[in-house]
This record gives structure tokens, C-alpha cells and sequence, in this order.
């Protein structure tokens, strides 16, 4: 079984904060032996049903999908499980995991709690 993995956004009009997500997609790329996508659940392209599409069509049959969002609301408990219940509707053979949140991993406040230490040393070193 070949497995892809797709971080999914929210999605937004504005490029600016598209950039971010674009930015962690080539940096992942780099340092995973699978394959990587971004895609967006909303607003922009690549849509995570095209992403999702074109894989498949590139031979993978499994896809993880991690969403990068802090904790699981409305759209992780209802809209992206729709949409990803709609792709297996048109492609029973593939497998889709949709992933806990970043926000949800263990380690995730500790690189928080690092980013607003490093920040605070920062500003006392500028006073």
C-alpha cells in the first residue's frame, strides 16, 4: 500500500496567509520519505478534493490527512468528514485517515510555551 500525506489548511483569500502553509509544505517535503501535498478545505486551491483526486490518480491508494488546526471544531467534527465521506462515495478502493489536529499532539504546547520564550527573551534583550 503506498500512503501520501496531505496537510490540510483551512483556506483563505488573502495569499498573505496562504504563504505560511506553503512554506511548512516545502519544508516537509524535504524531510519526508512519503509524499507530501497541501490542500485547503475552503477558499483556495488546491482544494482537498482535487488533492485528494490527484493523488489517487498518481497510484496512491491510502492518504493520511493532518489538519493544521489547533483543536477539532466544527469543521474537523462535521465539514471535513463530509467531504472526505463524499471521496470515498466516488472512491471506495482508496483509504482516507483523517489525522488528529496538530493543536492535539503532545508536544504541540511545548513548542508554544518554546516560541513564547524565545519571543520574551527577544523583547527583554531590545529594552
Amino acid at each position: 500500500m503506498t500512503t501520501a500525506l496531505i496537510v490540510l489548511a483551512h483556506g483563505s483569500t488573502d495569499s498573505r496567509w496562504q504563504a505560511p502553509f506553503e512554506t511548512l509544505e516545502q519544508r516537509l517535503k524535504k524531510r519526508m520519505s512519503s509524499p507530501v501535498r497541501l490542500a485547503y478545505m475552503e477558499l483556495c486551491d488546491p482544494l482537498l478534493e482535487t488533492v485528494v483526486q490527484e493523488l489517487h490518480a498518481d497510484g496512491f491508494d491510502s492518504i493520511d490527512i493532518l489538519p493544521l488546526f489547533f483543536a477539532a471544531g466544527r469543521h474537523l467534527r462535521e465539514d471535513v468528514p463530509a467531504q472526505l465521506d463524499a471521496l470515498r462515495r466516488d472512491t471506495p478502493e482508496l483509504s482516507l485517515t483523517l489525522l488528529d489536529p496538530v493543536g492535539q499532539h503532545p508536544s504541540f504546547a511545548d513548542v508554544v510555551v518554546s516560541i513564547v520564550a524565545e519571543n520574551q527573551r527577544d523583547s527583554s534583550c531590545t529594552k
